[in-house]
């Protein structure tokens, strides 16, 4: 397969980016996107010209790193991560943009690579519990109810790849804030912070610049998770509780809802 790739340059944070076209030939239809670009950085390296800078980790769709936007949307046409789209996914002889995640919260450090970094500032300030390792009651003592057990490990499993901010045309990062705080404020272990978690995140979401959610539901629609919009309903449900300084008199984790 031949495509011709317009792809984001910038050498570093806060300097003019442009896009830069190259053409590759010879692709494997069963080749990653990283795969391709691989390709194109071992003929740019013998060429001695720089190669296309870009984050990639397990390269199974589980770690989140490869944050493109392919062709306008992030990770690509598929709802996988960027690593799990395929070059069969497009025509061949097509044009394909690329481009890092667009956010102010996400600055560029090089071409296809951005810091993330505001992420983890938000789980810092309340994506976390206070249970403690070592010696733990037994577990049969906090029985979980199925149906809160699975609504918990849906939202646990948000990889913080960032692609929900990237496709909100708000900046925001409700599904990723409200990921975090539906996994541990469904859950026992998540109850001593329960009170002020949404409050902290949501606060520091605020500080690093990203925006509201005004329910476009991108970000739902792009998740290679799939998360879905409720929790960005738990999210506001649990940050109107906490400023009001109310708390269910029961916790959601040992009860169905």
């Amino acid at each position: 397969m031949k495509f011709k790739l317009e792809i984001w340059r910038q050498f570093e944070t806060g300097e003019e980016g442009h896009f830069e076209t190259f053409e590759v030939d010879g692709i494997d239809p069963e080749a990653s996107f990283l795969e391709m670009l691989d390709q194109l950085n071992e003929r740019l390296t013998g060429e001695k010209r720089r190669t296309v800078a870009f984050d990639s980790d397990c390269r199974e769709g589980i770690c989140g790193s490869c944050s493109l936007v392919i062709d306008d949307t992030p990770h690509g046409p598929r709802q996988v991560t960027s690593c799990q789209t395929y070059m069969r996914d497009f025509e061949d002889g097509s044009t394909i943009r690329v481009e890092p995640f667009r956010s102010t919260s996400f600055p560029v450090i090089r071409d296809l690579v951005t810091d993330r970094g505001a992420l983890d500032r938000v789980i810092q300030a309340g994506g976390y519990t206070g249970a403690t390792t070592g010696p733990q009651p037994e577990p049969n003592s906090m029985p979980v109810a199925p149906e809160v057990q699975e609504r918990a490990m849906d939202a646990a499993i948000c990889i913080g790849c960032g692609a929900c901010v990237a496709a909100c045309p708000n900046g925001s990062a409700m599904l990723f804030t409200g990921a975090k705080v539906t996994h541990l404020n469904l859950l026992p272990q998540g109850q001593p912070e329960r009170a002020n978690r949404a409050i902290a995140m949501v606060d520091q979401m605020d500080q690093e610049g990203f925006g509201g959610c005004t329910n476009f539901g991108e970000c739902s629609r792009v998740c290679p998770q799939e998360i879905s919009l409720d929790v960005i309903g738990m999210l506001n449900r649990e940050y109107r509780r906490g400023r009001l300084g109310k708390r269910p008199k029961d916790p959601p984790a040992m009860r169905a809802q």
